[in-house]
C-alpha cells in the first residue's frame, strides 16, 4: 500500500521537453532577422556587390555581419540569463523584452516615409577595398539602433525561455542569408544583376518598413501570449 500510495504521489513526474519544445526559440527568432538587415544595411550589401571587387568585397562584409551579430546576441544572451527565471509569470525582463519590441515597432513605422540623403561612407562604397566593406558590415550591424534593439530582444528571449546559445545560430545564419543576398544574385545572374540589384535594393528600402513589422509583432506576440 504504501508503496502504491508512492507510485500514486509521483505520478505527475515531469518529463524532459520533447526536440519540437527544445528548438521552439531557434525557430522563433529566424524571422526577426529580416529586420536586421533592411535599410541601409542591405543597401550598401547591394552597393558592394556592383562595387570594383564584387566578390571579394561581399564577403568581407558577410565577415563583418557575422561578428557583429554574434557579438550582440551573445551580451544579450548573457545579460537575459541574470537572476533566472521562476514560476511561470513575467519578470521584469520579460516586460523589457517587450519594452523593447514595441520600441521597435514604433520606431519603424515612424520611419517608414522618412527621406534622407545618402551618408558620404557610401560614396566610398563603389571603390571600397575589403577591410573596408568588414568594417561597415561590423559597424553597421553593432551600432544601427534598430540592430541593437533586435538583437537585445532576441538575445534575452532566448535566455528567458531557457533555450542554449547555440539556437541563436539560426538567427545569424538567417542574417547573413539575407545580406548575402546581393552577392548570391551577383554569382547566379552574372552582368544580369547590375540591373536588378539597383531596382531591387529601391523597391526594399521603400516597402520593407512593411515586412519589418508584421515580423516585429510576430515575435510580440509570441512574447506576451507565449
Amino acid at each position: 500500500m504504501a508503496v502504491k500510495a508512492g507510485a500514486s504521489s509521483g505520478s505527475s513526474t515531469v518529463r524532459p521537453p520533447s526536440q519540437t519544445a527544445r528548438m521552439q526559440g531557434l525557430l522563433t527568432v529566424i524571422p526577426m532577422a529580416v529586420v536586421m538587415s533592411a535599410g541601409p544595411q542591405i543597401v550598401t550589401a547591394t552597393f558592394l556587390a556592383t562595387s570594383h571587387h564584387p566578390r571579394r568585397n561581399s564577403l568581407a562584409f558577410l565577415a563583418g555581419v557575422a561578428v557583429a551579430t554574434t557579438i550582440g546576441v551573445t551580451v544579450f544572451y548573457l545579460f537575459g540569463g541574470i537572476g533566472g527565471h521562476e514560476g511561470g509569470g513575467k519578470d521584469w525582463l520579460d516586460w523589457v523584452i517587450i519594452g523593447l519590441l514595441v520600441v521597435l515597432a514604433l520606431r519603424v513605422f515612424l520611419k517608414r516615409n522618412e527621406e534622407r540623403e545618402p551618408p558620404k561612407w557610401m560614396g566610398r562604397l563603389e571603390h571600397a577595398e575589403p577591410r573596408f566593406a568588414a568594417k561597415m558590415g561590423l559597424l553597421l550591424y553593432l551600432v544601427m539602433p534598430t540592430d541593437v534593439l533586435t538583437m537585445a530582444a532576441v538575445g534575452a528571449y532566448l535566455a528567458r525561455q531557457d533555450e542554449p546559445l547555440w539556437h541563436g545560430i539560426g538567427f545569424l545564419m538567417a542574417t547573413l542569408l539575407i545580406a548575402g543576398i546581393p552577392l548570391i544574385a551577383l554569382l547566379l545572374l552574372g552582368r544580369r544583376a547590375e540591373t536588378l540589384l539597383p531596382s531591387t535594393r529601391r523597391w526594399m528600402t521603400e516597402n520593407s518598413w512593411i515586412v519589418n513589422e508584421a515580423v516585429i509583432l510576430f515575435f510580440l506576440a509570441v512574447e506576451v501570449f507565449g
